[in-house]
């Protein structure tokens, strides 16, 4: 649970802003835009004088398009004297995509809150709101907005209930808490459209992403590890008409491979090289694995980017051949 004294701090903080900025991290997913959105509406209701902007430097995916606000995000963040900024589901500055185009977001004399559940967050902001036991950063904002007694509306809730679907995987994933259903229960008596998320988000998906989860699940490997590893080149990218969005779910079939430690998925974008690590072992921590690359995130979920491309590489070994007498 987060500190109540921070959460006093915050509204204190947000009553005194000209202007209150919303980020996420860039290449959004449902906690990222379902929290960016959902804590936009509340702001609205909380401050029906002040002026809210949304911020991400890309945009929501197709499947979240469904969501109230997703058409208002914009991408070029212009600050004031006398704004507040808070950041969600991003545990570091770099993560907004924003860190080297626009500095001053970060600068010490900036008046921020950082709300986020990552157990790598750097507290980078001047009030931190971070809760690594939560299994979301939307879970989050509902503890917020019941201790400021900020009004749950049906289309927040919806927003905020996206979040906790995605981040447990439709509450199938180990980091489903009982915290999580007491949030959860929370957001459908406010409204929340349920059969609306599970409809766009799990049971929505174009022919392109089908064709690209298709060479996902061709190009797997087993490594000498026991990890479930596949990679998508920008050619698969092209090949198939989808876009990076679409890798979101391919790893869950992955981690579905018996016997596995951990699965991986490569795919590249911009440049770099992202990977994208999942488990569902206890005894496996994939966070420590994506720090060896500068990356982070959960114990049994976490991602990493590198500078430059995939190639491929067929490896052979001679092993002596076992025969029975």
């Amino acid at each position: 649970m987060l500190n109540r004294d921070d959460i006093r701090k915050s509204a204190d903080l947000l009553s005194g802003a000209s202007r209150i900025l919303v980020f996420c991290h860039a290449n959004p997913d449902g906690d990222a835009m379902g929290s960016l959105l959902g804590m936009t509406l509340l702001l609205e209701g909380a401050y029906p004088e002040k002026t809210v902007l949304t911020i991400c430097k890309d945009e929501a995916p197709d499947t979240l398009q469904f969501l109230t606000g997703a058409e208002r995000v914009t991408h070029e963040p212009q600050v004031r004297d006398g704004d507040v900024l808070i950041f969600l589901d991003s545990a570091e500055p770099k993560l907004t995509g924003l860190h080297e185009s626009h500095p001053d977001l970060f600068s010490e004399s900036t008046q921020s809150i950082n709300i986020d559940h990552h157990p790598t967050n750097t507290n980078f902001a001047r009030i931190n709101m971070v809760d690594p036991d939560a299994a979301s950063a939307c879970e989050i904002v509902v503890e917020i907005a019941d201790v400021l007694d900020w009004q749950l509306t049906p289309d927040i809730a919806t927003a905020l209930l996206t979040g906790v679907y995605t981040d447990t995987g439709g509450l199938l994933h180990s980091n489903t808490s009982v915290a999580v259903y007491r949030t959860v229960a929370r957001l459908l008596r406010a409204g929340a459209h349920q059969q609306e998320i599970v409809k766009h988000v799990f049971r929505t998906a174009e022919l392109s992403t089908l064709k690209l989860w298709g060479r996902v699940l061709e190009k797997i490997s087993i490594t000498e590890e026991g990890g479930a590893v596949s990679a998508v080149t920008k050619g698969d990218f092209a090949a198939t008409g989808a876009d990076h969005t679409a890798l979101t779910g391919a790893i869950d079939y992955l981690n579905a491979v018996p016997g596995m430690r951990f699965s991986m998925i490569l795919s590249e974008r911009d440049g770099k090289v992202k990977g994208s690590i999942r488990t569902l072992r206890d005894d496996v921590d994939v966070a420590e694995m994506a720090s060896k690359f500068d990356g982070g995130g959960h114990k049994k979920a976490a991602g990493f980017a590198l500078p430059g491309r995939l190639k491929s590489e067929v490896r052979w070994k001679v092993v002596e051949d076992e025969q029975t007498t």
